[in-house]
């Protein structure tokens, strides 16, 4: 968010918090952000997946309770300095009411080290795409029917956690009390056979 002043602020002021559902996140913020539409994108920031390390969104990503979130440009290789996001084989497609398929939602790993033989930690991510520019997208925003879709393919959206504890230590429900999906409770689950590494430890 930005202050009258210039000044950008990450965090959220005290009793606010930013919880919106998957397909909030693609339909009012990720396909905006993409037609470079004015509207609520502009609260989360564009961020390097390539240049920052999980523990280092801190006051960069907008952060709601525990989470970071912001936008980075699409890319398929996610080596950063000291270590690797690394794709979990699973991902779940985001629907809005009866429109369709709007978008997609992966997941991920951060490992330490270099990839394949890095020491996995308990920062995890939920990245998501947009995949479908049809009528979903248009009975939302009419009036960007026929409008060259600029950076379609450009922009991905992130939401950034690091777990503590076990998986029995969660309650699979969402910030706002919301129920979760079954990529939702996965995500929540890897803490099981997470190793108890501090990224402390490696700043």
């Amino acid at each position: 968010m930005e202050m009258e002043d210039g000044r950008r602020v990450n965090h959220l002021p005290p009793g606010f918090r930013f919880c919106p559902t998957d397909e909030e996140l693609v339909l009012h913020f990720l396909y905006p952000k993409s037609l470079r539409l004015p509207c609520y994108s502009n609260i989360i920031p564009e961020l390097d997946l390539h240049r920052l390390h999980p523990w280092e969104l801190d006051g960069k990503a907008l952060m709601s309770g525990k989470r970071y979130f912001f936008f980075s440009q699409k890319m398929e290789n996610l080596v950063l300095e000291n270590g690797y996001w690394k794709q979990l084989e699973m991902e779940e497609p985001i629907f809005s009411g009866g429109s369709g398929k709007v978008g997609v939602k992966k997941l991920f790993e951060f490992y330490i080290g270099g990839a394949p033989f890095g020491m996995k930690t308990n920062w995890v991510m939920q990245k998501y795409h947009l995949c479908n520019w049809g009528s979903a997208f248009s009975s939302h925003y009419p009036k960007t029917k026929g409008i060259r879709k600029l950076d379609s393919n450009k922009w991905v959206l992130c939401k950034v956690e690091e777990h503590k504890g076990n998986a029995q230590s969660f309650n699979y429900s969402d910030e706002d009390g919301s129920e979760l999906s079954c990529l939702d409770e996965m995500f929540l689950s890897l803490d099981d056979d997470l190793d108890d590494i501090s990224s402390s430890h490696f700043l």
